[in-house]
């Protein structure tokens, strides 16, 4: 009896393999899409599910290997996702058209995950308009001026730590997570942390947890990604209960003593305090998280590769720190004197469009429309309420049809005499149209304060297990060299 069920199963499920890759390579055939056929199940996403390889690099083959077409067709698991990989079809889609696409994929309840599925990022529709004019004024100049000098009091606390580790290779993706958490819990939740110190500190370890998904959350991600309808019905959450009761707790506890003491600060909780709106302590909460989760893993990570290019390209290094030097001489540090450093604005730029954590801006169709042929004789596409589509980022970035050789390091591309030939939509680390990154700003203020400040200390010298050229390691989203980026900071005489 036993066997007979074991067989029964087996050949359900061999069935259920041999129908689900017949229905997955018809899904586009039919629609003369063009695509590669995908593993059962898997789909296109086998070699990323078991870290064989970066995802980046999964949609870098398929992207390349049809250069005249609008858009191509991948399976993520048994969903068919669209690939667009023309840059004036992502303009009309982000911009002309965004009210057939204004939302991003969901993949938890609001209801069961309140912090993830409840933020900014996930919001649809009304809410998310309200939302993101009720945050908006965080990220003015008039905003970001009060909180430079907690970005510059931490910047601070990683150039001591570098003098005092001169002599030693330094893995730098750990000491950057540290800076940009430490930035996050000032800016974001009031708080005075110095990991570089106090090393074990909480909020540091679950920062650190957040986005580096441990195998249950992988498994509920591709649940979530194959059955959406079942994870929301199930109340699934991507993040551990103590996770969400950490941030709760910290957003909870700040709000009621500002309340009591009268004490206010320049950081994102105060701004949501004093929001019009009626936002609940929960929503409240889901904000200051998102702002925790996309700024901690992002910033840090082109920081890192920043570092790791300047490291191997030490022509431009020198020409960032002449100018670095220069604007310390003549004005110093400020604000408004962040902007007048182009060639660190250069370098940020393009170590962004080699190395951009986005890698695609995800939308959700919500109401029907047509896509052009993906070729000229082609037939047209019609997208329906809850399809999915990537805007390529990264894959574009790296298309020498829009960046002749796109594997140089080459800050020029964004000159002042240069960037006006950079296509509109080919250059999209912080997304595009009315969903473009709110946090962009902070963000660059953040990355140029600490190299400006690396730069003025230390040349960042290459060593012996300094990757060069650089290969990503196998993940699903984060960017980090294959073997880490091992470099020394050797203090300028």
């Amino acid at each position: 009896m036993i066997l007979e069920i074991l067989l029964f199963l087996l050949t359900t499920l061999v069935g259920y393999f041999i129908y689900s890759y017949t229905q997955m390579n018809q899904f586009f055939k039919r629609r003369g899409v063009k695509h590669f056929p995908g593993v059962p199940f898997f789909g296109n996403m086998y070699d990323t599910t078991f870290l064989k390889k970066h995802f980046l690099d999964e949609i870098q083959v398929i992207h390349d290997a049809f250069p005249d077409e609008k858009y191509v067709g991948f399976m993520e698991f048994t969903m068919p996702v669209l690939l667009i990989r023309d840059p004036e079809l992502i303009k009309s889609i982000t911009v002309k058209d965004f009210d057939h696409f204004t939302d991003h994929r969901e993949f938890f309840s609001e209801e069961a995950d309140p912090l993830f599925a409840g933020s900014l990022l996930l919001m649809k529709g009304e809410r998310w308009r309200e939302m993101r004019t009720t945050l908006s004024p965080a990220f003015t100049a008039s905003k970001m001026k009060l909180m430079l000098p907690l970005i510059v009091e931490n910047s601070d606390n990683i150039i001591q730590y570098l003098h005092d580790h001169q002599s030693e290779i330094i893995e730098v993706d750990d000491l950057m997570r540290r800076y940009t958490n430490d930035v996050i819990a000032s800016a974001g939740f009031g708080l005075k942390i110095n990991s570089l110190e106090d090393r074990d500190n909480e909020f540091f370890k679950i920062g650190n947890n957040v986005l580096n998904f441990n195998l249950k959350q992988r498994v509920l991600f591709i649940v979530s990604t194959l059955f959406p309808n079942l994870t929301k019905k199930l109340g699934v959450r991507l993040f551990p209960e103590k996770t969400y009761n950490f941030f709760k707790n910290i957003v909870t506890s700040t709000m009621e003593y500002r309340t009591r003491e009268n004490v206010e600060r320049p950081d994102m909780i105060q701004l949501l305090m004093e929001a019009k709106g009626d936002w609940s302590p929960d929503e409240i909460t889901g904000q200051v998280f998102i702002f925790f989760a996309a700024g901690f893993d992002t910033t840090a990570s082109v920081l890192v590769m920043a570092i790791h290019e300047l490291a191997i390209n030490p022509e431009v290094q020198e020409r960032l720190y002449q100018e670095c030097r220069q604007l310390k001489e003549d004005k110093g540090l400020t604000f408004d004197s962040l902007s007048e450093l182009k060639y660190l604005d250069s370098v940020l730029n393009e170590t962004l469009r080699k190395w951009s954590p986005a890698i695609f801006m995800d939308r959700t169709c919500v109401k029907t429309y047509e896509l052009p042929p993906p070729r000229e004789g082609g037939q047209s596409y019609t997208l329906k309420p809850g399809d999915v589509i990537y805007n390529m980022v990264n894959t574009i970035h790296m298309d020498p049809n829009h960046y002749p050789d796109p594997h140089k390091f080459d800050p020029e591309r964004f000159s002042e005499e240069n960037k006006h030939k950079i296509k509109p939509c080919t250059f999209s680390p912080f997304g595009g149209g009315p969903r473009l990154c709110i946090g962009m700003r902070f963000a660059m203020m953040e990355l140029k304060v600490l190299i400006f400040q690396i730069m003025l200390n230390f040349t960042i010298v290459k060593t012996e297990k300094t990757m060069d050229p650089i290969k990503l390691k196998p993940h699903s989203f984060n960017i980090k060299a294959l073997n880490g980026t091992w470099v020394k900071f050797q203090k300028r005489e």
